[in-house]
């Protein structure tokens, strides 16, 4: 395992995304981005880069309904 793996807040990945906590909030509820509650939620850099690899073309407007961008 790395020893320098990069460790994000809620608010510190809503910054990276461009996005409002609660969003990061139903992202992780939903699963969609994994992240480890220790107290509070922390998400690891290389979540962040698997959401954004997995994700990439889709439209996550509706989480329940995720779908390809036309």
């Amino acid at each position: 395992m790395t020893d320098n793996i990069k460790i994000y807040t809620v608010p510190e990945v809503a910054k990276i995304l461009g996005v409002n906590k609660g969003s990061v909030y139903s992202l992780i509820h939903k699963g969609v981005l994994t992240a480890i509650k220790f107290g509070r939620y922390k998400v690891p850099e290389f979540a962040i880069a698997n959401f954004l690899q997995a994700y990439n073309g889709y439209d996550l407007t509706d989480l329940d309904n995720i779908q390809l961008i036309s």
